[in-house]
């Protein structure tokens, strides 16, 4: 234990005699940043007197808490020589040349410069946190910061992490010091992808490498972002189709207006349009305009429309010279596009395919109508077809047209049919002594008229008549030509003039009149026979038969019988002839009914039809005749002559026309005595017959 002790006690007066006070640690330059703490080291050795801190040569005192500087204090234990310096929080005063001294050693350290550095601040985005801008219109976003900061600071622009550019940097100082403020500059041009987007601008510097944000949120107005579409795209003619018109905006839409092709659709106001497809959609898009506060915007769009032909150019006629070549050319339209052929009118053989027709070295077998023909496509609908007259120019064509015959000495009339493209110049007439184009010459006269149809592709017709007065023998012998010129030529044709002989139409008038001569004679015969028989009759053959007017005579059953199997009454022998009455007493025939029917007698003449063996039928006997009585007569012994004609004849006032059954039941009497007048018994037997069923005629005369 006395060993140790010695030990210590020597080791401490060597070190008294041999060692000298010294620093262990000196303090260096320090950077911290404002508001931070800054720690300086100072350590010293084989020293324990009075250690104290210097600050620009400025002592700031010796006891530990350094009274007076109230962020700073020393800190470490000074029994082993540990004096270091803190400061907190470090302001921008601080910043300086600071020096540790061991005032009773005479000794300094090395001078120790503070920095301050002092971080950007938070950057202010003009505008911000939402920023208004325009789709499409070139902007601007503007970022300051204060500019205190040590060192100086960046302003930076960042977009999901990646630096923009496009953007200027300036600095601006104030008056009272170094300090100012600091801007940034971004230039854009929005786009409507950009609403929504987040901007960052970043403030940096050495004192803060991470540096400082502030973010801006873009809050994007744009015109209308319209699509248009068409619901069925492909539809056929005819058919409806419905457009539909979607647009975003912001701010929100205020309108739209349609339109076809370039015409405003009338009653279009909404986000949907209804129409009926036709061919014009397909040249004519229908369009869709949709407006907001900040502008318009428009989409167009065209449909698929399915339709038939539809004639564009239709083929012209042509008028081409014999040899020179020909073309047509039509256009139609269709969707699809149709088929184009041409073909001659009246024929089915295609001459070529496509809008254009191409006859090289026409003919006059060339001219007549084309056809330019369009077929339906798939569609299946329409189809047409158009028409163009190509005329070949040709000398002219003369044709003999059929002239009737003529008589010697009589008018006649040739004609001939003219046919030219173009037209004829003249059309003359000749013969062996002479020609005549127009008007009249001697005997001859000329006239000419349109045809009422011209021949096919050769030009409008021509008649020219050739009028012949008083024609000659010379006239049928020889040929009249009929001949026409134009530019190109000259045609002509022979006519002849054909002869009527006189003979065999004298023949039919003769024998016309010998007929009718004949036929005019018997008819006089006949007339002149049935008006002598009727003189006759009235002088000689008047028979009177009473009777009552109405015709009828009662029958008995039998008779009724008999007289529906005979239209015709018996006929009576010739033998009884004393019967006959003179026209005086026949005249005197009395009324038997006293006048209630005012009925004369019946007067019958010789006219009366002729029955078989020479006897007369007569009308039916009168009610108040005898009984057995002869209703038939036969006047051939008395008259020796035979009635002609089969005719009634009356006089007026009689009746001449019988029962049907007058005649039926005649019973041929054997005498001729005086009625049976016993009582009981009617005066005439022909009160027991039954009454006719039908009625009886009543005459007045």
């Amino acid at each position: 234990m006395l060993v140790a002790a010695l030990l210590v006690l020597l080791f401490c007066l060597r070190g008294r005699a041999g060692l000298s006070p010294h620093f262990l640690k000196q303090p260096e330059d320090l950077v911290v940043l404002l508001g931070e703490e800054a720690w300086l080291p100072c350590a010293l050795g084989a020293y324990r007197g009075l250690v104290q801190w210097t600050k620009d040569g400025l002592a700031l005192g010796g006891e530990r808490d350094l009274p007076g500087w109230s962020r700073y204090w020393i800190s470490g234990s000074a029994a082993s020589g540990q004096h270091d310096l803190h400061i907190r929080p470090v302001e921008l005063e601080d910043e300086a040349s600071y020096e540790c001294q061991a005032t009773q050693a005479g000794l300094r350290s090395r001078p120790a410069q503070l920095h301050v550095l002092v971080p950007p601040e938070p950057p202010l985005v003009l505008g911000g946190p939402s920023v208004s801008l325009v789709v499409g219109v070139p902007s601007n976003l503007t970022c300051r910061s204060r500019g205190n900061a040590r060192p100086n600071q960046e302003l930076l622009w960042f977009r999901d992490g990646v630096r923009l550019d496009g953007t200027t940097f300036h600095k601006t100082l104030l008056k009272e010091g170094p300090t100012g403020s600091l801007e940034s500059t971004l230039f854009l041009t929005p786009s409507s992808h950009d609403d929504g987007a987040t901007l960052v601008c970043r403030a940096r510097s050495q004192a803060l490498p991470t540096g400082r944000d502030t973010a801006v949120t873009l809050n994007l107005q744009y015109p209308p972002v319209v699509t248009l579409s068409a619901e069925p795209q492909t539809v056929q003619e005819g058919e409806k189709v419905t457009f539909l018109c979607q647009a975003t905006a912001q701010p929100p839409v205020t309108g739209y207006r349609w339109a076809k092709g370039g015409s405003p659709v009338l009653g279009a106001r909404g986000p949907r349009l209804e129409t009926v497809a036709d061919a014009s959609f397909l040249t004519e898009p229908v369009s869709c305009e949709v407006s907001n506060a900040v502008g318009s915007a428009n989409r167009s769009t065209a449909l698929d429309v399915l339709f038939g032909p539809i004639l564009q150019a239709k083929p012209e006629a042509k008028s081409v010279d014999v040899g020179e070549d020909a073309s047509f050319s039509c256009a139609w339209r269709g969707n699809p596009l149709p088929r184009i052929t041409w073909t001659r009118r009246g024929g089915t053989q295609v001459l070529s395919s496509g809008p254009t027709l191409r006859l090289p070295s026409v003919g006059p077998e060339d001219a007549g109508d084309y056809v330019c023909r369009a077929e339906p496509g798939r569609s299946g609908h329409g189809g047409g077809a158009a028409e163009a007259r190509l005329t070949v120019n040709a000398p002219p064509v003369v044709t003999a047209m059929h002239s009737a015959p003529a008589f010697l000495r009589g008018p006649a009339r040739l004609q001939c049919l003219v046919f030219a493209s173009p037209a004829p110049e003249a059309v003359v007439w000749s013969w062996d002594e002479g020609f005549l184009e127009a008007g009249s010459r001697g005997r001859f006269l000329v006239e000419t008229f349109p045809a009422s149809e011209g021949l096919e592709g050769q030009g409008p017709g021509l008649i020219s008549v050739l009028h012949i007065s008083g024609t000659q023998e010379s006239d049928f012998r020889r040929g009249f030509n009929c001949s026409a010129r134009n530019r190109l030529g000259e045609g002509g044709t022979q006519v002849h003039l054909g002869r009527r002989d006189l003979l065999p139409t004298v023949r039919i008038v003769a024998g016309a009149a010998a007929a009718g001569t004949t036929l005019l004679m018997i008819i006089t015969g006949v007339a002149l026979c049935c008006w002598r028989h009727a003189s006759f009759s009235k002088q000689k053959n008047l028979v009177r038969i009473p009777g009552s007017s109405d015709g009828s005579s009662s029958r008995g059953p039998g008779e009724e019988e008999m007289g529906s199997n005979e239209d015709r009454g018996p006929i009576v022998p010739s033998d009884h002839s004393d019967l006959i009455l003179d026209e005086k007493e026949a005249l005197e025939t009395k009324d038997p009914t006293n006048g209630y029917y005012k009925v004369r007698g019946v007067s019958v003449s010789l006219s009366l039809g002729e029955a078989p063996g020479g006897g007369l039928f007569l009308p039916p006997p009168s009610p108040l005749g005898l009984p057995g009585t002869p209703t038939f007569y036969d006047f051939n012994p008395h008259l020796d002559m035979v009635p002609p004609c089969r005719l009634y004849r009356a006089r007026a006032g009689y009746l001449t026309t019988p029962h049907p059954r007058a005649f039926t039941s005649y019973i041929k009497p054997t005498s001729f005595g005086p009625p049976d007048l016993t009582s009981g018994t009617p005066p005439f037997p022909y009160a027991a017959f039954p009454t006719p069923t039908h009625q009886r005629l009543q005459t007045h005369v």
